[in-house]
């Protein structure tokens, strides 16, 4: 008797999977595998180096090979909407897709869930949060900043200031996200701090390796609270110095987590739970 499963039913086994160049450094496969383990489910989440001159071919084979869907990182994130038959409204308005959903009809759904994960992180671990309490304040005008700044917008903040050492691309945002943005100089970010309730790190700045975030916290009231992108280290030195301060903070690492659940729910039928447990297995 031959125990060895046929193709039909290989077939019927969904596989998932992350896109980018490079990917090796990717936390997603560590998540998704723990999810799936945790649930019981039959699937497999796989990474996937992806040079850009061969997205639009790959896009073509994969859900013939048994994919229901992608995440997809750096340099990808952008390319992608133009290759998707349908693209949602937040992914459009923040000009870039982190989740693609390959349907059964055959089309390409492609979303960004980066704001929802942000917002979700901040509900989780700051569940005090009013995003109506006072300004937000940006710092980074990236593919990132643009998620929070259209999260932040969405879920009340009334005054979003934003800066960026580059400022056109702050003075971009703007253009695209109205009245409610205002853009500060980078040598003025300090000052961009003052009555804030908001404070966010969407820059590389202060990451392990990468250069320190030197915006001075003079005008930072103890009453705000203070979130960074990055997660390595988990606690930053901006977190540190707000902690030091008296504000609450939130890392980043909640963020990761809570933008990977809509796509593992839509291509493994489970809603998986962002938990300690979560936090500790990607962070091995």
């Amino acid at each position: 008797m031959n125990d060895e499963p046929s193709l039909s039913e290989i077939s019927h086994v969904p596989l998932a999977g992350v896109i980018g160049m490079p990917i090796a450094h990717s936390r997603s496969p560590r998540l998704h595998g723990h999810w799936l383990r945790r649930y019981g489910i039959e699937g497999h989440y796989i990474p996937m180096p992806v040079m850009p001159e061969h997205l639009a071919e790959v896009l073509r084979i994969l859900p013939r090979a048994g994919f229901v869907g992608l995440n997809v990182t750096i340099p990808h994130k952008e390319a992608v909407l133009a290759l998707a038959d349908v693209v949602t409204d937040r992914a459009a308005l923040i000009g870039a897709a982190n989740t693609l959903i390959f349907r059964p009809d055959g089309k390409i759904h492609a979303d960004n869930t980066d704001g929802y994960g942000f917002i979700a992180n901040l509900r989780q671990n700051a569940p005090d949060w009013d995003p109506a309490a006072g300004p937000a304040a940006v710092i980074g005008a990236g593919g990132a900043a643009r998620a929070v700044v259209a999260s932040l917008l969405d879920s009340g903040v009334k005054e979003l200031r934003i800066t960026n050492r580059t400022r056109i691309r702050s003075e971009q945002i703007k253009s695209e996200f109205g009245a409610r943005l205002v853009v500060y100089d980078w040598a003025q970010a300090g000052n961009m701090l003052e009555g804030a309730a908001t404070v966010v790190n969407a820059t590389s700045l202060g990451m392990t390796g990468k250069q320190p975030l030197r915006v001075p916290l003079d005008a930072l009231s103890p009453q705000a609270l203070v979130t960074d992108l990055v997660y390595t280290p988990l606690m930053t030195p901006l977190l540190a110095q707000a902690q030091e301060r008296g504000c609450k903070v939130v890392d980043g690492l909640g963020m990761l987590l809570h933008q990977a659940a809509p796509g593992f729910e839509r291509w493994f039928g489970q809603r998986p739970e962002v938990d300690d447990e979560a936090r500790r297995v990607v962070l091995e």
